[in-house]
């Protein structure tokens, strides 16, 4: 059994476990509490000595749920020590540390080694680095489920190298693992430089753009700060991350807390090394499960909301009661007339209430879809009317991950962009390569192939109607 041995214990933490999961106490009872309730996808954190960076650790760590159960955890920071092409994959069945051994998930570091070039089996580099092994006992201390690690130190310098990996990990960031960036911020300014470069660090990363962290950390290497080694001492595991996010629906960056070792009364406040703990988090997947009375107040405003427009009385309709309809969703409203559509129009992302978005979208149905003669009054006694509210959208790579009669879909190429509710190929009794062709062809515009080096997204709906 292939086992990493702490490096680092007695140095960077206390190697007796007594005393180590006493710190750990003390540094989870200073940190900053969990902020909300959104599924964490990444965390931010600092890699240096507990006495200077726990708490800011820890505060980190603070965010996830103690009882979350991850598929595997993917640590990733940059060497401090060599320089590499691409990224070095541990392949070892473990890595220890004073509280256990933490087990290595040698199945995902074989099939990410596979997926790309840049990513090798190479256990060297971890050897006698310190910028995972300090994440793991907050790891154990926290989570109170088992977990596994995918442990990965980047050793390239190439901005275009970190995009490339970025692609290669974006089947792995998916809901169920959870990705780990270990960074200290500034290293050895004073405090005062350290806090206004940290803080304007922080910023780039808080945008989910690549190109803003890079125009920064240029920024401050022109800037001939006094004693500034580096703004960012694994920027390029951040820009991997941020390369990774910056397209993905509803991904949202969360200060937490920041401290630099001038806080530590250790400290010496004329050299500092910066730390800040960011959360990275999706958007909250909306298991509405609306009950008859839900769905029949939404109906009710759609009804209300066309008989006020026909009658041209004034618009009364006001927020419901319920705190699930004034939740943001995204919703679809189509409409029947004697059983033929005659008008579907919605919308995807979850940016405004679920009860005003039906409001909105059963007008927009009814005069603005121009595939369809726009409604008039004597069409109500025969109208039917379908809300479908949608969850987020949520980006896929593989065809495979759709399943028609399940799933909504959205095809992005450039300026055009196409969607089907789920029950378009329940109807047409679609396979899926149907259903993106159709999709491509007859809502987009483009070649029916076209989907194919598209992006593409997939969301659920509830399905609900009646007649007007």
């Amino acid at each position: 059994m292939k086992t990493r041995k702490p490096a680092f214990a007695g140095t960077f933490y206390d190697k007796n476990r007594n005393n180590l999961l006493f710190h750990l106490k003390q540094m989870f009872i200073n940190a900053q509490p969990k902020e909300s309730q959104q599924p964490v996808a990444a965390l931010i954190v600092p890699h240096a000595g507990y006495i200077y960076s726990g708490t800011v650790a820890a505060s980190a760590y603070q965010q996830l749920p103690a009882h979350a159960q991850f598929n595997r955890i993917y640590l990733i920071g940059s060497s401090h020590r060599m320089t590499f092409s691409g990224a070095a994959l541990f392949d070892g069945q473990a890595f220890e540390t004073p509280l256990g051994d933490v087990p290595v998930d040698t199945a995902a570091v074989q099939e990410l080694a596979e997926t790309s070039n840049l990513f090798h089996i190479n256990n060297q580099p971890h050897q006698q680095e310190h910028t995972l092994e300090v994440q793991l006992p907050f790891l154990q201390y926290h989570l109170k489920k088992p977990f596994k690690i995918v442990p990965v130190i980047i050793g390239t310098q190439d901005e275009d190298d970190c995009r490339l990996m970025a692609q290669a990990l974006h089947s792995h960031f998916h809901e169920g693992n959870l990705f780990i960036i270990s960074t200290d911020f500034s290293h050895y300014p004073n405090y005062s430089d350290a806090q206004n470069t940290d803080h304007e660090t922080a910023g780039a990363i808080l945008k989910n753009n690549p190109a803003a962290l890079h125009s920064i950390l240029k920024k401050h290497r022109q800037m001939n700060i006094p004693n500034l080694a580096t703004s960012l001492c694994s920027w390029t595991s951040v820009l991997t991350l941020l390369c990774l996010t910056q397209n993905i629906p509803g991904i949202q960056y969360h200060h937490i807390i920041y401290q630099n070792s001038g806080d530590s009364p250790q400290g010496d406040t004329g050299q500092v090394v910066g730390y800040e703990a960011i959360k990275v988090t999706r958007p909250t997947q909306y298991n509405f499960s609306l009950t008859a009375n839900n769905k029949n107040d939404l109906l009710t405003i759609a009804r209300q909301t066309l008989s006020n427009t026909f009658n041209k009385m004034p618009d009364n309709i006001t927020a419901p009661a319920s705190e699930i309809l004034n939740q943001p969703a995204g919703a679809f409203v189509s409409l029947y007339i004697s059983g033929h559509l005659n008008g579907c129009i919605g919308q995807l992302e979850p940016s405004q209430p679920l009860w005003l978005v039906v409001k909105e979208m059963v007008l927009a149905a009814a005069f603005d879809d121009h595939r369809f003669d726009r409604l008039k009054a004597e069409d109500l006694p025969y109208l039917e009317i379908e809300i479908s509210v949608l969850t987020p959208p949520a980006k896929i790579t593989d065809i495979n991950e759709i399943e028609p009669g399940r799933h909504g879909i959205i095809i992005q190429k450039g300026p055009h962009r196409g969607t089907f509710l789920p029950q378009v190929a329940q109807r047409m009794h679609w396979t899926r390569e149907e259903m993106l062709r159709h999709c491509a062809r007859d809502k987009m515009g483009i070649d029916a192939d076209g989907w194919k080096d598209a992006e593409l997204f997939t969301y659920e709906a509830i399905v609900f109607k009646d007649h007007y």
